[in-house]
């Protein structure tokens, strides 16, 4: 199969895929019968139930397991805790411009699908022209607005829908902006991710967990973000009133018709988990690192993505003693990681962990590796797992002047050897007068190195040249100016910032990727058509089984409600249909919903079990139907130890 069958075969299963979600109302386009806003869904009832039973698991297999501290922070957030965070200046997407229209679009999305349109559909393409194009590819995100822009220009790329002109590529903050209280006079943005919440609430938690490292805290919550697949000229502004006396005016700017790029993997509104590890930076060991360390599975470390090669399997274990993962704590995160997603159902030949390439690392991070899962979009990242060292916390204790820190207390009081910087305010204050705080400041913040190089020049010369930044200039300080010596001092504890391992989970993006792994067609019985199925593992089954009486009939529908009560009193999710309709169209609706279980009722004492996936069906009393049903959906056996246990049933009526 050339390049351009298989993006055809892509497509088509796509398609599908989105049709039957849409139809079984799964998801929906929102404020549809107003012809909808680009990037903005609703989940239907069926999709509410996954979502659900996804974040019960998300909560079981990290909060409960890890004994995590649970938080929930508003979504909106006041511009100092993002100015920050940095982002305020610097969370930004490049975004250029249909000239005529007005029309947005993301610069570098435009550039990527040009170039992979010319290297699967172009069969005329070179072989330098098509290296050219990969390497633009792996270099995307290196690109300035300029070098964007005069690619763009070169390969003459135009407005997708109009083939207009495009502006040269402008910097778009992806926060949506809103004013907190009727005043007007103090900004806030509804929040990007939900990790800041975790950060500004460090010193609280740190005291609630006894003062103790490591520990981590979860949220689940949602996050906004204006991301730019396309937008048009028209602007809907919300008005939204808060518990209380406090008035919250959120003004945001929501453009353009449903975009179809992307679908549920790029949208404005969105499910964010995210889980902040604080760990002593000077030991990242994990206590529970053996559990995972044996497990195998794909990995993308950076010096193969640079030197053109594939993922390979890897054992955690290796990967960390080896230093492809920077240490153990982050290493049992990956691992725990991969174990929720296979658990989900997620494929494990199509997840892979790619580690970040130096170009896509912030300079604070220590290591940062990518959760992605291949769908018909290609491979999309769907967890973030970073070492982001102590970047967080040293920033808003920056910004706040409040130190989020903690300290290691010493079983005996150690000796250290520590530099005494004392500023001398008095021949300061008369040297330079109103700027006297800022050279104090910038004095007292110089580290050891800088310091003892200045007390040496004082001691040679008795003046040296110092920066101070905030005054954006160099002045004089003489000896009279500044004292520095090195004190011994005995120290009862060690004050230090913690490091953050972060976990952070695109809720939307896994659900979408566990619809196609799940998803596959049959056909029918007298195979005249394609049924839709979904294969959800019972954990994330919308519905857990359904209860069908053969015909209408009086005792049957007594059978089923008596069924149904049962499976309510055990917890398990059903659906109960008593139309007439044939058992076969009636197991074929189901299965697109993806419901692993069928009871039908035929008898008054007894009822055949169905499986989903193999059509298999096996005949269980009335009063045990119930707790059959709720061991193989709780994971406790499978289908194949209930066929041994119970008798086979077959039937020549049912049209599946």
């Amino acid at each position: 199969m050339d390049a351009a069958q298989e993006a055809h075969t892509r497509e088509a299963f796509r398609q599908a895929v989105v049709n039957t979600l849409e139809r079984r109302l799964f998801y929906i386009p929102s404020f549809k019968i107003y012809r909808g806003v680009a990037g903005l869904y609703d989940y239907g009832p069926p999709g509410c139930a996954v979502k659900s039973n996804v974040l019960a698991f998300w909560r079981q297999h990290f909060v409960l397991e890890e004994n995590m501290l649970e938080v929930d922070c508003p979504c909106v957030t006041p511009e100092v805790v993002l100015k920050a965070s940095g982002h305020v200046d610097k969370f930004t997407d490049l975004m250029v411009k249909d000239e005529k229209t007005g029309t947005c679009y993301r610069a570098d999305h435009l550039l990527k699908d040009f170039c992979k349109e010319k290297l699967e559909r172009d069969p005329n393409i070179t072989a330098e022209k098509a290296a050219e194009f990969r390497h633009v590819m792996a270099v995307l995100d290196d690109l300035s607005a300029e070098e964007l822009g005069a690619k763009i220009k070169e390969y003459g790329i135009t407005a997708p829908d109009t083939k207009n002109p495009l502006s040269p590529p402008y910097p778009f903050n992806l926060m949506f902006q809103t004013s907190i209280g009727p005043s007007g006079l103090s900004p806030g943005y509804m929040r990007p991710e939900t990790a800041q919440g975790i950060f500004v609430n460090f010193k609280d938690l740190y005291y609630y967990n006894g003062n103790k490292l490591p520990f981590a805290a979860a949220q689940i919550g949602q996050a906004f973000r204006n991301e730019v697949s396309f937008i048009s000229n028209c602007c809907i502004t919300m008005h939204e009133l808060a518990e209380g006396d406090g008035k919250v005016e959120i003004s945001v700017v929501l453009f353009g018709e449903i975009s179809p790029r992307q679908g549920l993997l790029r949208v404005r509104e969105f499910t964010l988990a995210e889980i902040e590890h604080f760990v002593d930076p000077e030991d990242k060991s994990h206590p529970k690192f053996s559990e995972v360390s044996n497990l195998e599975f794909l990995m993308f470390p950076r010096e193969d993505q640079v030197s053109g090669q594939s993922a390979r399997r890897i054992r955690i274990g290796e990967a960390v003693t080896e230093g492809i993962v920077n240490n153990e704590t982050l290493g049992y995160f990956i691992g725990r990681v991969y174990l929720f997603l296979t658990h989900l159902g997620i494929d494990r030949e199509r997840l892979r962990f790619r580690q970040h390439l130096a170009n896509e690392m912030a300079h604070y991070a220590a290591d940062c590796w990518d959760a992605e899962i291949e769908c018909s979009y290609g491979w999309i990242e769907c967890v973030g797992i970073a070492d982001r060292s102590a970047y967080d916390l040293r920033a808003h204790t920056d910004k706040s002047g409040v130190p989020l820190v903690a300290a290691e207390k010493f079983s005996e009081p150690i000796e250290v050897e520590k530099l005494v910087i004392t500023p001398v305010k008095k021949e300061l204050g008369l040297a330079f007068k109103g700027n006297q705080k800022m050279v104090v400041e910038a004095l007292e913040a110089m580290g050891e190195k800088e310091a003892m190089e200045m007390k040496a020049t004082l001691e040679s010369k008795g003046e040296v040249e110092f920066q101070v930044c905030t005054l954006g200039k160099d002045v004089t300080i003489t000896k009279s100016m500044v004292s520095i010596q090195k004190e011994k001092k005995k120290e009862h504890q060690r004050v230090f910032t913690p490091s953050v391992i972060e976990p952070s989970f695109g809720i939307g993006r896994i659900i979408y990727c566990l619809y196609e792994h799940s998803f596959y067609t049959r056909a029918s019985r007298g195979g005249d058509e394609q049924l839709h199925v979904f294969g959800f593992p019972p954990l994330v089954a919308p519905i857990k089984c359904t209860v069908f009486p053969l015909v209408q009939n009086q005792q049957y529908e007594e059978v089923a409600r008596h069924i149904a009560r049962s499976l309510t009193a055990a917890g398990i999710t059903y659906k109960i249909d008593i139309t007439g309709t044939s058992i076969g169209k009636r197991y074929a609706r189901t299965d697109e919903l993806g419901v692993p279980l069928a009871i039908t009722v035929d008898s008054t004492t007894s009822v055949t079990l169905r499986d989903r996936d193999s059509k298999q069906q096996i005949r269980i009393n009335v009063d045990e139907v119930a707790s059959v049903v709720k061991e193989v959906t709780d994971g406790l056996s499978t289908w194949a130890d209930m066929q041994w246990k119970y008798p086979a049933h077959s039937s020549t009526s049912a049209e599946d």
